[in-house]
């Protein structure tokens, strides 16, 4: 993307993309400590740049050597404005005479307010799609041993990247009331988030398959809810469980994942 500004402001809006791309990278689950800036020293400067940032990432924890586990997430560039003045020139042959007088335009912008004419420079913030998928997904891989010493993969993918926001599961695929009021939960939740049903074995790889996939919270329907119409919704992190009455299951699931 480029960001055309005003010369006098270009030096603050740079400072504020790198400051801004960290919140966002941050808010994407990217941790602080796998994050780091690399300002380019002026030999390593591109010609047009004044000013570029690289937002580094830990992406190879494994070596030893800690200068080389980390590799360029994104670039952010202040291209002065070498852009627009280059666009702007016009071709010429040797006699000095235009070639294509229409072939550019003049690119410079005036100010009404001051009543400034300038070439706007330009704030160029540079991110590759794939890199941040797998530094996300990098942060949010954790494993986690359950009571029996059994080693579980937990993808904590921030609720809003999570692909799938909640699992109904019935504890018992043979029980129609069950099975009946897990689906009738399921289709009551999607309209408003994301929801999967899932009875294809037992209640604990149901929860390993959804903690594998980013799931925030899995909700259990079991025999009790026949009776008191609520149910025991699993927090995919903690695997703390809480018990929800039917009728306000939509409300928590909507503000804990907002939190």
């Amino acid at each position: 993307m480029e960001y055309f500004c005003s010369p006098g402001d270009a030096e603050r809006i740079h400072q504020e993309w790198i400051d801004g791309f960290q919140t966002w990278l941050r808010g994407l689950g990217i941790s602080a400590g796998n994050m780091s800036l690399y300002e380019q020293a002026a030999d390593e400067l591109a010609h047009y740049a004044v000013r570029t940032v690289d937002i580094m990432y830990r992406f190879f924890p494994e070596r030893e050597d800690e200068d080389k586990q980390w590799d360029e997430l994104m670039g952010i560039a202040n291209r002065t404005d070498y852009d627009l003045r280059v666009h702007s020139k016009k071709p010429e042959d040797a006699d000095g005479k235009r070639i294509n007088p229409d072939s550019t335009e003049d690119l410079s912008y005036f100010d009404p307010q001051t009543n400034e004419r300038f070439y706007p420079y330009v704030i160029e913030p540079a991110i590759g799609v794939n890199r941040t998928l797998l530094a996300v997904m990098m942060d949010a891989y954790t494993e986690k041993t359950n009571h029996k010493g059994e080693t579980r993969v937990i993808l904590k993918l921030e609720p809003e990247l999570a692909p799938i926001k909640a699992a109904v599961l019935p504890l018992a695929k043979n029980n129609a009331d069950i099975v009946g009021l897990a689906k009738k939960l399921k289709h009551g939740l999607q309209p408003s988030l994301r929801t999967v049903y899932d009875d294809t074995g037992g209640i604990g790889k149901l929860y390993a398959r959804q903690d594998e996939i980013g799931t925030p919270f899995c909700v259990t329907v079991d025999h009790e809810s026949l009776q008191d119409n609520a149910v025991t919704v699993r927090n995919r992190d903690t695997w703390e469980q809480e018990r929800i009455s039917t009728d306000q299951l939509e409300s928590y699931l909507t503000s804990r994942l907002k939190s």
